[in-house]
């Protein structure tokens, strides 16, 4: 054994010489590898971010969720003489509450397979307090709600019952209210004004990172700027839109015939979405479907509701990003071949450049296996210490997209181990070749060179 590396080692060292003795060509060869390593690097960086971004996104719509929602339009599913195409139409003749409380008790009380419901009432209105104001979601909700989403509370706790079932004033409030409000005191116990109701704050929520990029049509939404108070609160102390009075009607129709010929609507219904929880992933489909026709039923079938499955769009736009992520990484896997193929072309010509060199090691006793350890030693430390480099090029480039753009990157150990791989690979595969023509060349006629 200590022969053997005495001189396959002596090998090694002739091609580290040759590598030092040529350094331009030696680190132009180097250059297809350098960049074909940091592409994969960057690219897979790029996939794997947008990935977990994905994944974030579930966490934040929460596990077999479904979401309800009010629609614009009421549609009729039962066409009748007056139909229009495709046995759909706009149904005049029916009337429905639309969204209410009452669907929400509903789809709690009867369906097997729901674990959590909760009702969501949004409004805008500006928190006040010593003379600071602040515009603010306020947000009627269950505590249902806060589990839904794996809301956590840094401070104070959750509504109790009694809280919830009689409508108290209380709220939580989110981080961005705690800084402006009570930035250098305790929240707990104190109190804010929200519109024209004083609200004892209960409790604090604590701080989440929020994806611009996430849509709150999933249900995702930024809860630091937000105030949370129970649903029932909302409808008995703020506004209740399932009650209209008389000088609401007289508005609402004035409005109507200023801005007749206009395709925006005010929205009447009572909550502006229910959330809901389903026990177990398989049932996800099959609930929605049940909810659909429920509410199908209760709405006098009219469909001024849409009934959507956030994760199952997220999973689906994960799979998508996945099969991009997997083609960035063969197109950078390209880079690599053809750095490959750059070392193959210059380690060919340096065997014509060497012949000379070859017949003298042959002549003093240097075997077929001695020039092809040399020659194929020489391009994989090529290939290596590009590997290398490119390693630190991927590293800083996938950081720098995330400083300039702003598009998350995450470096993983497999795209490295992998792009280190190949790149080890593609100089064994392609130096072998010209160590091989090496090898072959005949001592008598390369001395004569």
């Amino acid at each position: 054994m200590k022969a053997y590396v005495q001189r396959y080692g002596h090998d090694v060292i002739s091609g580290l010489e040759a590598i030092f003795t040529n350094k331009v060509k030696s680190f132009l060869t180097a250059l297809g590898i350098i960049f074909g390593v940091a592409a994969v690097i960057s690219m897979l960086a790029i996939g794997n971010g947008a990935q977990q971004e994905i994944l974030d996104q579930i966490k934040m719509v929460g596990v077999n969720n479904i979401i309800v929602s009010p629609t614009e339009t009421s549609i009729n599913e039962d066409a009748d003489e007056s139909g229009s195409a495709d046995g759909v139409q706009i149904s005049t003749k029916k009337f429905s509450k639309g969204l209410t409380l009452l669907d929400a008790q509903a789809i709690e009380e009867i369906l097997p397979t729901v674990s959590k419901v909760s009702p969501v009432i949004d409004f805008n209105y500006s928190a006040i307090l010593n003379g600071k104001s602040k515009p603010v979601v306020l947000e009627g909700v269950t505590n249902s709600y806060f589990k839904l989403f794996e809301i956590d509370l840094s401070n104070g706790d959750l509504f109790t019952q009694e809280q919830n079932e009689n409508g108290f004033p209380v709220c939580i409030i989110g981080d961005n209210i705690r800084k402006v409000f009570f930035n250098q005191e305790d929240p707990i116990g104190k109190n804010i004004k929200c519109g024209q109701t004083w609200l004892k704050v209960v409790g604090v929520i604590e701080r989440r990172d929020f994806t611009a990029s996430a849509s709150d049509e999933m249900g995702i939404s930024s809860t630091d700027n937000k105030i949370f108070i129970p649903a029932k609160t909302m409808l008995l102390r703020f506004k209740n839109r399932s009650l209209v009075r008389a000088d609401e009607v007289e508005e609402l129709m004035s409005r109507r015939n200023q801005e007749s010929g206009s395709s925006g609507s005010e929205n009447l219904n009572q909550l502006d979405k229910i959330i809901i929880q389903v026990a177990e992933t398989e049932h996800l489909s099959s609930t929605a479907e049940v909810i659909r026709r429920m509410m199908l039923r209760r709405h006098n079938g009219l469909y001024d509701f849409e009934v959507t499955i956030p994760e199952l769009l997220l999973k689906q736009q994960q799979r998508t990003k996945k099969i991009f992520n997997i083609v960035l990484g063969v197109i950078a896997g390209i880079s690599l071949i053809v750095g490959g193929i750059g070392i193959m072309n210059i380690m060919l010509a340096s065997v014509m450049e060497r012949i000379r060199e070859i017949g003298v090691r042959q002549a003093i006793g240097a075997s077929r296996k001695d020039i092809i350890v040399q020659f194929l030693s020489e391009s994989t430390i090529i290939s290596v210490s590009g590997g290398i480099i490119g390693i630190v090029l991927g590293v800083v480039l996938s950081k720098t997209i995330t400083a300039i753009f702003d598009i998350s990157t995450i470096v993983s150990v497999f795209s490295i181990i992998i792009s280190f791989g190949v790149s080890v690979l593609v100089g064994v595969i392609f130096g072998y070749i010209p160590a091989k023509r090496a090898a072959e060349q005949d001592p008598v006629n390369s001395l004569r060179y």
